[in-house]
């Protein structure tokens, strides 16, 4: 297929048919912001307007940002003022928070409204709009309860909202993260989940499914961010994009890489002399860097589902140090008799020491492995860093030339 197909046709951009206008915001949700202006840039600005109306609230955001100003301008005038006033609002609050994924608030009353009267205003709302609940609000704006339909419909004719509202409902704040507020809402399953600021008023509303969407994608954006791949780089993007966006994060891989090669140059004369050595050093930096890999994905698994309080991060060092103790210790006695075993078909002199070398090493390496794997990833987020892009760079440094140092260093003392 290709995107002449899928862009409307210019000359009657405002009467494009709703088909047309599916199609393409289908295209526009499976494409990376930059790649879905392009694709964009060739119709109307009412055209785009619409296409955003069918985006969830954050996706619709981050495309509308990679417009130039004026452009932006324009299309947040030709779409509607809720929806203009909500995406204007959202822009105020950082990525990744339940304030960018707001909707605009609808079906909001005052309290003294009788049922007959909100029955009515509903009538026409639903004609617009999917609408879950209905919420009462004062003349500030303030959130004092939600109307829940099957009261609505069970209420007398002439009953008021505020008799019939469940008072205190629910509710988020804009501020906060989408990791802190899933562990909140996932036991309660609400369709639609309002959201007030600091005083307590009614900002807007945010639909359970784009949670969980929002959710889903940063934690499917964890591995990807791990290795340099960013998260606007799909299946669709041009490859010299691509090229731009991986290449930095493999040319500091490689630095980091020297730094290792660094610390085995120092032990040249060690491994000329006893060369045994030479053969399992993959072998140590493969371990311990799995090791260390294991407990970066459980620390960053519970830093984005929220896990992490501060009495549990304690609790995390301390189990991934023990697992990485007791893991070491077994694949420790097995790699030693794998040296030994090797040493032995080879005619190597020391090979029971050289076996003792390879346990205490591997001990050591999957220990440091373990702890580097919890703290490295805390530490970042503390310093304001992403803990998934940069965590791994700074793992593999540290489990190489601790696991490589390690080994080479016991092996000068307890055999030369």
């Amino acid at each position: 297929m290709t995107e002449s197909s899928l862009v409307p046709s210019p000359t009657a951009p405002d009467q494009t048919d709703e088909y047309q206008l599916k199609k393409l915001a289908v295209e526009v949700a499976q494409r990376a912001p930059d790649d879905a202006i392009k694709l964009l840039d060739q119709v109307s600005d009412a055209v785009i307007a619409k296409v955003l109306m069918m985006l969830g609230p954050s996706n619709a955001l981050n495309i509308l940002l990679r417009f130039e100003e004026d452009r932006r301008k324009a299309i947040l005038l030709a779409g509607s003022p809720e929806r203009r006033e909500q995406l204007i609002r959202n822009q105020a609050y950082p990525e990744g928070s339940v304030g960018r994924l707001m909707e605009p608030p609808i079906a909001v009353f005052g309290p003294n409204l009788t049922v007959t009267q909100a029955v009515e205003q509903l009538r026409e709302l639903v004609k617009k709009a999917f609408i879950t609940y209905g919420y009462v609000a004062d003349q500030e704006g303030k959130l004092l309860g939600v109307i829940v339909m099957r009261e609505l419909l069970l209420a007398a004719p002439t009953q008021r909202l505020g008799e019939i509202m469940l008072r205190q409902p629910f509710h988020l704040s804009p501020q906060m993260d989408v990791a802190d507020a899933m562990p909140l809402v996932v036991t309660r399953h609400y369709p639609v989940y309002p959201v007030c600021d600091e005083a307590g008023r009614l900002v807007g509303l945010v639909r359970g499914y784009v949670l969980f969407q929002e959710q889903t994608i940063q934690i499917s954006a964890q591995p990807g961010r791990m290795v340099g791949v960013e998260n606007e780089d799909r299946l669709t993007t041009p490859w010299r994009r691509s090229l731009r966006l991986r290449h930095a994060w493999l040319q500091l891989n490689l630095l980091t890489a020297f730094l290792a090669a660094a610390v085995v140059g120092l032990f040249e004369q060690t491994i000329q002399q006893v060369v045994a050595l030479a053969v399992f050093l993959p072998v140590l930096a493969g371990q311990s860097g799995n090791t260390g890999c294991q407990a970066l994905a459980v620390t960053l698994r519970g830093m984005t589902l929220g896990e992490l309080k501060q009495g549990n991060r304690r609790r995390l060092v301390t189990k991934e140090t023990c697992l990485g103790l007791l893991n070491g210790t077994l694949v420790g006695v097995t790699a030693a008799l794998g040296m030994y075993l090797y040493t032995t078909i080879h005619h190597h002199e020391n090979g029971l020491m050289l076996a003792i070398v390879v346990f205490l090493a591997m001990v050591a390496s999957c220990v440091t492995s373990g702890l580097s794997g919890a703290l490295i990833p805390l530490a970042l987020k503390k310093l304001g860093a992403d803990p998934a892009t940069a965590s791994s760079i700074f793992l593999t440094t540290a489990t190489d030339i601790v696991s490589m140092g390690m080994f080479l260093w016991l092996a000068t003392v307890l055999i030369l």
